[in-house]
């Protein structure tokens, strides 16, 4: 492990990608990676990129890359697939249409499957963006599936937030109305070369002029050819600008204390779920607890508060 971390750090590909496919698995090795190499993290700019499946989000983040690129930074790519049925691991998709960026050794990009997570990021991403930070990565671009709530989860994981949407969506349109339009800080209507992309820009700006904003960032709607690289240089522009903002405001620092709440949040619950686990199959007084309530004897909350009490109250 003392070799991995020092190869990630050197900026060793290889050892990079076995680093975070250990702390994908998690366990002690993993906990010992995030703990050695803890000091070198948090300074990328982490960018999330989510929308609907087929409003072209793989081919904007390629497009984005290239853009990245042009200043000379060295960009990372997390693109978090829906987990395989059949392994476990994620579907190649997204690299695949990625591929010319591949013989760039400074792009690095990996799939990283859900694993069922409701979020629809995986509980590890926090600590895959943490591998790729400590091995020298400027940028990290989160892609989501986009699907259920992980819109709501990549808004938690990154600091700026790009929602790509594309011409006369009905589910885009419904989005607008449903609220989840709220966790956009720049909003990309994709393949602006269709019928309607007019239409659409002006549904997205009317609606956000119709939010109450916490900040004094005012939210951009530009227009996109993701497959031409049309726009995605606006787009650039747009994210570094709401990075400034977020520098200078302060803003940044309370997205990541909401984002170290959030992950603490996760990591307790699956700490105290896994010790639930254990104790309901070795502890007896765990298990006489199952078995007032299977009886009907106590009922599933005054149990639970019971549980709280024997494997987390003082002594």
């Amino acid at each position: 492990m003392e070799t991995i971390s020092k190869e990630v750090v050197a900026g060793n590909r290889r050892a990079l990608a076995k680093a975070i496919s250990i702390v994908e698995d998690g366990g002690a090795e993993a906990s010992w990676l995030v703990r050695n190499l803890f000091d070198r993290t948090g300074r990328a700019h982490l960018i999330g990129v989510t929308g609907s499946p087929g409003v072209g989000k793989s081919t904007f983040v390629d497009a984005l890359i290239a853009e990245v690129r042009k200043q000379g930074l060295k960009v990372a790519v997390l693109a978090v697939d829906p987990t395989s049925p059949f392994t476990g691991g994620a579907i190649l998709g997204d690299r695949i249409r990625m591929q010319e960026h591949t013989l760039d050794k400074n792009v690095f990009i990996r799939s990283m499957a859900n694993r069922g997570h409701a979020g629809g990021t995986a509980l590890a991403t926090w600590d895959a963006v943490r591998m790729l930070e400590a091995s020298g990565y400027d940028v990290v671009i989160i892609e989501t599936v986009g699907v259920g709530q992980s819109e709501l989860a990549i808004a938690q994981t990154a600091d700026t937030t790009v929602l790509v949407l594309m011409p006369s969506s009905g589910d885009d349109i419904q989005a607008i109305k449903s609220g989840i339009m709220e966790i956009g800080d720049v909003f990309v209507v994709n393949k602006a070369d269709l019928p309607g992309a007019d239409k659409t820009t002006a549904e997205v700006t009317s609606s956000l002029e119709l939010s109450n904003f916490t900040t004094s960032w005012r939210p951009p709607v530009l227009q996109s050819v993701a497959e031409t690289g049309q726009g995605v240089d606006a787009v650039w522009q747009a994210v570094q600008n709401h990075k400034k903002f977020l520098d200078e405001s302060g803003e940044l620092d309370k997205r990541r204390k909401a984002r170290v709440e959030a992950e603490l949040t996760e990591l307790v619950a699956d700490l105290a779920r896994e010790n639930l686990k254990e104790s309901l199959e070795h502890c007896p007084q765990v298990k006489d607890v199952l078995s007032k309530v299977l009886k009907h004897k106590l009922d599933p909350h005054s149990a639970a508060e019971d549980l709280m009490q024997r494997l987390f109250g003082d002594e």
